[in-house]
């Protein structure tokens, strides 16, 4: 198995590479090389070298005052508020002065470059007596190779900054390392590359501490998908929007399938992402990221800090009680203690600090504990900064983690516990810096303990504590029911805040909010098997698609926040954009974008749908499903593929809509068996829900074949579309119909296109859409080609 895992990664990466090579074997011209004894002067603007196709430049490139790395980036036009997309630097470290900062290629053979003090900044570190060439390709890479041969001395692919490019591979021998800031592109805490077990991975370097935090460091190998029986260490993003690994992670981007611009670059908050854009007019966007939570990152905040996330503010970090920021200008310092820490256990207090987490540093771990034996672990301990306490559920038992560090701090509503930290008795310390309100109170639960105090324990104490703890819950049970009637009428502080402080990056409406933006649920703009769809006006003037769900008082909160959390890491340009949620009593509500033109079902009658905009939509809509069931951890089936799911924007692209809650599925259970409950619509559906099969990602294969149909017909497989004795013909008549045409008549692309397409439409494309259809509609699913596999037919004959 790992043989034919590492022979598949091997072809691709030759495949890949032959495609780099093939786009950059023309010949040099004096623009885009550089011969021994020549250079390049940071004071002459033209002094650089540009790739035969104009793609890339290679030169001095300004990156602060007075500050110039000699750098490769992606040739922009000519524009002073345009920024330059690097791919690489030689002296990201060491900048050089704007004055007889020069690159030369000495005649020895070794490229320099030298300040204004001729210090050699960067060197190569190459010699040869045979002629050279310095020369910029048209994939970016810079190339010091012999010109009698094809020897290459040095290249700066095998050197690698923060950026990849298609075809540039990453290797047991390279890096990329995050810049430390949007603006500063000196080396900065994060990595990227693979570790000593073979697998690829994002690691923290940190002034004092190192930790790994992608793929979840608490998870095996195994568990993510990852393979380390290898030993080729190499990775690579081929130039359809694909990419391979030899630990066996792979993935492809949202717009999977199109040759176009694109990196895949370590950003300075740790996160990876792969940019894409059609050309240099155009702005980058995010095709693919490896995760989202910027929280997540390790080190973000620093030491002895917190970090939490919100949609609206971004990332923001605050220093835990009784400490203040190190260095007012850089959060990589963490926090110092404003205090003078003691290990006197009659002088210590604790703080608590509710969804409040800290990864990693636990000296001890203690399962099935109480509170009381948490407390008495820390003060035992000199080293002690805090501890965590929380109740695992799932096993019906309490967690102690005691604390000689404070690294990797969060506000994350989702845990359920919270960190109690160790302060000296008597502070005056409070949690503004790390509180949130909640609207989650009620008065059922614990009175939560601010300090637990050393010392005695006297009887009368303890009953004098009880009857005051007894009073105090009393006033705020009292105090939470008035609450309660008060919000009824009032917004409550999240909702005031307009989101939902958590890592799933939705907001959190409330359900008064919802029920005003849709004048009581009174516009119903789509109905199906989940719920109903209505139009709805937002605060912020937004229109927005506002899905109520059924059966919504099955599923709790937890869960489905859950899910919902599932949703928000996908990232594909064909799916409904879901704005934020509801999850309020027993109501569960959705809020997605809003989509001009409405589904395809109620375009198909119309002219507005041209042959192009057809076969662009049932391109689109193969990516989408290729992203779902092939590139996210989670096995996520739509199972009701129609036209109807298929909405529109105000320019006709298409966004897949209605899926994910009840669907996401463990990729390696085939079978499924959990899918019990036939879902999709009469028409679309696979035999394997009529026949109680195993349901896998085929289902929707074959519903996507039924609806290419109907766009190529216009004919409907749920209505009937031909009258035989008077009556219309039973559902599935379309496919027997399509195939029937197809084995009898030369002329069958002409008697089954849709009238509305008329005539003016490319035969050949026509055909290979028809023939797809018709692949993915058979009734054995393993004849079925896969959703990528459609989506490299239909690319490949689109660019014809």
């Amino acid at each position: 198995m790992n043989n034919n895992m590492d022979f598949s990664f091997t072809l691709f990466l030759l495949v890949s590479l032959a495609f780099s090579f093939q786009c950059s074997s023309s010949s040099s011209s004096s623009s885009s090389s550089l011969r021994k004894g020549s250079s390049l002067s940071v004071e002459n603007p033209e002094d650089k070298l540009i790739s035969h196709n104009g793609m890339f430049s290679a030169g001095f490139i300004s990156i602060g005052q007075n500050a110039y790395s000699f750098a490769i980036w992606f040739t922009e036009p000519n524009s002073l508020n345009h920024k330059n997309t690097i791919v690489w630097m030689a002296n990201r470290d060491q900048p050089v002065n704007g004055k007889r900062s020069k690159l030369t290629l000495l005649n020895t053979g070794n490229i320099v470059l030298l300040d204004v003090s001729l210090n050699n900044v960067w060197s190569s570190k190459t010699s040869s007596l045979e002629p050279l060439e310095l020369h910029l390709k048209n994939d970016g890479n810079l190339v010091l190779l012999e010109l009698q041969g094809t020897k290459i001395l040095w290249q700066s692919f095998d050197s690698p900054t923060d950026t990849l490019v298609p075809g540039q591979p990453l290797t047991r021998y390279t890096k990329l390392v995050a810049s430390r800031s949007d603006t500063n592109h000196s080396s900065g805490f994060y990595q990227f590359f693979f570790d000593d077990e073979n697998i690829l991975g994002l690691h923290y370097n940190g002034r004092d501490v190192s930790s790994s935090y992608w793929p979840k460091p608490w998870l095996l190998s195994w568990d993510v998908g990852r393979s380390n029986f290898n030993s080729s260490r190499i990775a690579v993003l081929g130039s359809f929007g694909e990419f391979y690994s030899s630990d066996n992670f792979t993935f492809t981007t949202s717009d999977y399938g199109s040759v176009m611009q694109r990196i895949m670059k370590l950003d300075s908050d740790g996160v990876v992402r792969v940019y894409s854009r059609i050309n240099v007019s155009q702005n980058w966007y995010v095709s693919w990221q490896a995760f989202s939570g910027t929280c997540t990152v390790h080190g973000v905040c620093g030491a002895n800090s917190t970090c939490s996330y919100s949609p609206k503010l971004g990332r923001k970090c605050s220093c835990i009680p009784g400490y203040r920021m190190k260095n007012p200008n850089d959060w990589s310092y963490g926090c110092e203690p404003m205090f003078d820490f003691t290990c006197n256990k009659s002088e210590s207090t604790f703080l608590e600090m509710k969804n409040v987490e800290f990864y990693g540093y636990d000296f001890h771990y203690i399962e099935i504990c109480n509170f009381s034996t948490c407390v008495d672990l820390c003060l035992q301990d000199c080293n002690c900064k805090a501890f965590q306490f929380s109740y695992w559920e799932k096993h019906g038992f309490y967690r102690c983690f005691t604390k000689t560090q404070l690294q990797n701090g969060r506000y994350y509503p989702i845990f359920e516990g919270s960190t109690y930290l160790r302060l000296p008795k008597g502070n005056t310390f409070s949690l503004k810096q790390t509180s949130n309100p909640s609207n989650n109170d009620v008065c059922s639960e614990k009175l939560q303990r601010v300090y637990v105090n050393g010392g005695e324990n006297h009887f009368v104490k303890f009953f004098l504590w009880f009857a005051t703890a007894i009073g105090a819950f009393q006033t705020v049970c009292i105090f939470v029911i008035w609450c309660s009637l008060f919000r009824s009428n009032q917004k409550t502080y999240a909702d005031q805040q307009g989101y939902h402080i958590a890592d799933i990056g939705f907001r959190k409406f409330s359900y008064l909010e919802l029920k005003k933006a849709t004048k009581g649920f009174s516009q119903e703009i789509g109905r199906g098997g989940g719920g109903v769809v209505y139009k709805g006006l937002l605060s912020d003037e937004r229109h927005a698609a506002i899905k109520r769900l059924y059966n919504a008082q099955q599923g709790g909160e937890g869960e489905f926040l859950a899910e919902v959390g599932i949703i928000g890491r996908l990232n594909h340009m064909n799916l409904i954009e879901m704005w934020g949620y509801c999850a309020e009593g027993k109501y569960r509500l959705l809020v997605y974008e809003y989509m001009e033109n409405g589904s395809l079902a109620e375009n198909l009658s119309s002219n507005k749908l041209d042959w192009s905009k057809r076969f662009k939509i049932a391109l689109a809509i193969a990516r989408v499903l290729a992203y779902l069931h092939e590139e996210c951890l989670e096995w996520i089936l739509h199972c009701d593929i129609k036209p109807q799911n298929i909405l529109l924007d105000s320019n006709f692209q298409p966004k897949l809509a209605d899926f994910g809650l009840s669907k996401l599925k463990n990729r390696n259970n085939l079978n499924n068996s959990s899918v019990s409950m036939i879902r999709g619509t009469r028409g679309y559906m696979a035999p394997e829900w009529i026949f109680n099969l195993p349901i896998t990602s085929k289902v929707d294969v074959y519903s996507y074949g039924i609806v290419v149909l109907e766009m190529i017909t216009g004919k409907s497989p749920t209505t009937g579309f031909k009258i035989v004795n008077g009556e219309e013909e039973s559902v599935g008549r379309l496919v027997t119909w399509v195939r029937e045409k197809r084995g009898s008549s030369i002329s069958w692309l002409e008697e089954i296109v849709d009238p509305n397409i008329g005539l003016n439409y490319d035969k050949s494309k026509m055909e290979i859409l028809a023939k797809v259809a018709l692949d993915c509609v058979v009734d054995e699913r393993d004849s079925r080609p896969t959703m990528s596999r459609v989506v490299e037919m239909l690319q490949y004959h689109g660019n014809d």
